[in-house]
């Protein structure tokens, strides 16, 4: 058997949810390479190739691959794919994005969100919010999978695979036209050890960021937000943490004025310790908390950064 990875990079390197893919890609069995999209990305390609298991790196380049265009990946992909069982994506914005243009090319059924391989042909993934889960077992001869980085440990280090270039696809009927890239020196959400995550009880935007911004400095955290809060203006989307937005399982999760929608909890619940700070005592997010503070925020958090000094 022989499993594809598509890497999730940042141009210089890949991100952790690339190592976590390849550990689910080890318990399909057989060889593993991955696939590096992108322009200018060798040095991603050279860091992938350190990931242990990894038997060797394909590297392909154009300009719309480097805006990881999904038409551009899907004809990138579809020339590798006679050589491959199986193709697995890190279940990201961009993996989401290009595996059912794959899947669909390849006239096979794309399989979503895993977060368990029980075999190399049966799966297992959250449904209803991930109030249930569902096993999976393919007939599909190629399996086009996307995985929830989440639920996957991240491969080790140690690995020396060879780097080869192979032809990377153009998108013509496709045009970039813009993007607005928001920089932070925070760590990324997705990825973050520590996120401290604000909800609708803030009141408004310039609330929310007086309260989480320092906080979330003096944490070295990542700031997150409820649909409730992104829907109110008082964050940006890109902070959104639940079903709809991103899923995250840091070390530490802090819910400050977050009442814990079935949506939100969707996207924090595996979180190792989770810390929830709210006036109301019935609020659902206690029931998926560690540790409960029933409280008013504005009481709450001074005492906690008198706490971490």
């Amino acid at each position: 058997m022989a499993v594809l990875v598509i890497a999730d990079h940042d141009g210089n390197a890949v991100r952790e949810a690339t190592a976590k893919t390849v550990t689910a890609a080890t318990k399909l069995g057989g060889d593993i390479d991955i696939l590096v999209v992108g322009q200018g990305a060798k040095a991603a390609a050279e860091s992938a190739a350190k990931i242990k298991g990894v038997r060797k790196v394909l590297l392909a380049e154009s300009a719309e691959l480097g805006k990881t265009l999904a038409e551009a990946v899907e004809a990138t992909v579809l020339p590798l794919a006679g050589g491959y069982d199986a193709i697995l994506s890190p279940a990201n914005t961009d993996g989401k994005n290009y595996s059912p243009r794959i899947a669909a090319k390849l006239d096979v059924a794309p399989i979503s969100d895993i977060i368990e391989v029980v075999s190399p042909d049966t799966f297992v993934r959250p449904i209803y919010a991930g109030n249930a889960l569902e096993t999976i077992q393919s007939s599909d001869a190629k399996k086009i999978i996307t995985v929830r980085p989440t639920a996957f440990e991240a491969a080790g280090d140690g690995g020396s695979a060879s780097v080869e270039t192979v032809k990377g696809a153009d998108a013509p009927k496709t045009d970039f036209v813009s993007e607005e890239m928001v920089k932070s020196d925070r760590p990324e959400l997705a990825a973050a050890k520590i996120v401290v995550s604000g909800g609708r009880a803030l009141g408004s935007a310039e609330e929310f960021h007086a309260v989480m911004d320092p906080l979330a400095d003096k944490l070295g955290a990542a700031v997150g937000a409820s649909r409730a809060a992104v829907d109110a203006g008082y964050a940006p989307n890109d902070y959104q943490v639940g079903q709809t937005g991103k899923v995250v399982a840091p070390q530490l999760y802090i819910a400050i004025g977050i009442s814990g929608a079935i949506q939100h909890l969707a996207g924090m619940k595996d979180s190792k310790v989770i810390v929830a700070i709210n006036k109301d005592p019935e609020a659902p997010i206690f029931q998926v908390a560690d540790y409960g503070w029933v409280t008013d925020y504005k009481t709450a958090v001074p005492e906690l950064m008198t706490a971490l000094g």
